[in-house]
């Protein structure tokens, strides 16, 4: 009961002011996030002015301040029991690939293992069918330019005269980005089928690349293999591997095993990271189809091979770093899922 309403009134106006301030703030940027300290202030000063508009309202008078306090708790009801953060998720770009990326990489390690084993399997069938029989290379290597003697090909792209990619460089760029995308979402897709056909994509794209390895190294052109694949090759097949990453965990929801739960709700509880890491291997391709028309093309003279293959080096540095070590902080929760 309230006996001085001047009184009670003085005491309690700072507390709805700051309400009202809060709101008003919330209300201003409806994306931010509440830290712990200010949630409990919200609900503090929430609780406080419900029992004071109960106070009033055994007032006849004080109409307009009755008013008020009611719009301030309905606000105030509103911000706390309408879900606010499970209706206004932003995505933050930055955040997304700074600390998601890597973590959900790391997070996911195991199956990230698997596709290097199964691409590490795919490189010693495809190493050893070249080195017994060359022939194969007619059946195995995916492009023409790729199945003729390697000498021939370095003797041709080192004699080559002007820019063969002049006035055509974006397209190339953009034809590359587009193709490996669309290899490596189909790879990620093809987790729903219990991983067989992401095995056996993974598996193939590794008999191409030892096959490609052991028929240069044979050839003795080591410092044309390297220099020309390391540039964008040092971030192209980690990037298909992170989509067969991302297919591995499909298939291992699939599966379920040890999980008791619904196959649509395992399935839901990977989606986030399904997505996350397709936009990642995305991301990685973009940046090899660049680099591949810009940069890995150009051979000695034009580009010394030391040089392509440092860059091809500390890129391969920087992605190790990146998905290894980006994204952990200790005073942050979610860092003990790393």
């Amino acid at each position: 009961m309230i006996v001085d309403l001047s009184r009670f009134v003085a005491a309690e106006e700072p507390q709805w002011s700051r309400l009202e301030a809060v709101l008003t703030a919330l209300k201003a940027d409806p994306w931010r996030q509440l830290s712990l300290a200010e949630v409990r202030e919200l609900d503090l000063l929430y609780r406080r002015a419900s029992a004071d508009l109960a106070r009033l309202t055994g007032f006849t008078g004080e109409r307009e301040m009755r008013q008020r306090l009611e719009q301030l708790v309905a606000r105030a009801y509103a911000e706390i029991h309408g879900g606010r953060g499970a209706r206004r998720v932003r995505f933050r770009p930055w955040h997304w690939f700074s600390v998601t990326l890597p973590r959900t990489f790391r997070r996911n390690l195991g199956c990230m293992l698997f596709a290097l084993a199964v691409t590490a399997a795919g490189m010693i069938f495809g190493g050893v069918a070249v080195a017994v029989d060359p022939g194969a290379k007619d059946v195995i290597m995916p492009f023409p330019h790729l199945v003729g003697d390697p000498r021939e090909r370095v003797a041709e792209e080192e004699q080559a005269i002007g820019d063969r990619l002049a006035g055509h460089k974006a397209t190339f760029a953009g034809e590359l980005m587009a193709h490996n995308i669309q290899v490596t979402l189909l790879v990620l897709a093809l987790g729903m089928t219990f991983g067989v056909g992401t095995i056996i994509m993974v598996f193939y794209n590794g008999v191409m690349l030892g096959a490609i390895v052991v028929d240069y190294l044979l050839a003795g052109e080591p410092a044309f293999l390297f220099g020309w694949l390391l540039p964008h090759g040092i971030i192209e097949i980690p990037a298909m591997l992170v989509g067969a990453q991302a297919g591995f965990l499909l298939a291992r929801s699939l599966l379920g095993r040890g999980d008791g739960r619904r196959i649509g709700t395992r399935l839901r509880s990977v989606a986030d990271d399904v997505a996350t890491l397709a936009g990642g291997a995305s991301l990685m391709l973009i940046w090899a189809g660049m680099m591949e028309s810009y940069f890995s093309q150009y051979h000695e003279p034009v580009l010394p091979y030391a040089m392509k293959i440092g860059i091809g080096l500390a890129e391969g540095t920087l992605l190790v770093f990146f998905y290894g070590f980006v994204g952990r902080r200790a005073a942050d929760p979610e860092a003990a899922n790393d």
